[in-house]
């Protein structure tokens, strides 16, 4: 369907913007615009009109289409303006003032209309893509084993041996190492009970062997 509407929509388009553009062009001369300044002013116009309606096509989402709204119908009134005018609406053998006034000053709003279109649309940034492909492995952490802490074994001694090094009672070393709070640790062996002579000499403030 499209294709069989191509051929008669393109010359139903340069039918219609072939008369709109001599359309401006006798308005421009009746206003005293003549020669090629006469011709100068529907393609103005019509370029004015071509680049809003291209700027509200192509706004990214977000965009304001304001500016390029305001300018699409200023110059679409330009263009039709000329078009009633011609149709002996107004009299252009001797052109009202209004008429004269408004063509005098269309130059320098399109060309600030057509100013503002350009420098408002910001240069497209291009990133560049990545090739798909695998994500890349995620870096894993080396876990370091913290030293584990050997104990050395306890040297045992029974409770009279014990004493011996304080230089207390084995009553004494007894009560330590029994009762509800006891503060040497009993180790209970085969030939009996036995406590720890690091303890020992810790609890009753002694240097250790060798120091």
């Amino acid at each position: 369907m499209r294709a069989n509407l191509r051929d008669p929509l393109l010359i139903q388009a340069v039918i219609a913007a072939a008369l709109s553009f001599a359309h401006i062009h006798d308005i421009a001369e009746a206003a005293g615009q003549g020669g090629w300044k006469a011709w100068a002013y529907p393609v103005s116009v019509d370029l004015l009109l071509v680049m809003a309606w291209k700027q509200i096509r192509e706004a990214e989402p977000g965009e304001s289409k304001r500016a390029p709204r305001v300018w699409f119908f200023l110059s679409l009134a330009a263009s039709m303006g000329a078009n009633v005018a011609t149709a002996d609406v107004l009299d252009l053998a001797h052109p009202p003032a209004f008429l004269r006034v408004t063509v005098a000053v269309w130059p320098v709003l399109a060309f600030f209309g057509g100013s503002l279109l350009v420098h408002s649309r910001k240069a497209p940034t291009e990133t560049p893509q990545e090739p798909a492909g695998e994500p890349a492995p995620e870096p894993v952490e080396e876990v370091v084993p913290e030293p584990v802490k050997t104990r050395q074994a306890p040297t045992l001694a029974t409770y009279a041996e014990a004493a011996a090094v304080a230089g207390v009672k084995a009553e004494t070393i007894r009560g330590a190492a029994n009762g509800d709070r006891p503060r040497l640790a009993k180790f209970q062996t085969i030939d009996g009970p036995r406590v720890d002579l690091d303890e020992v000499r810790k609890l009753y403030n002694l240097r250790p062997v060798g120091a």
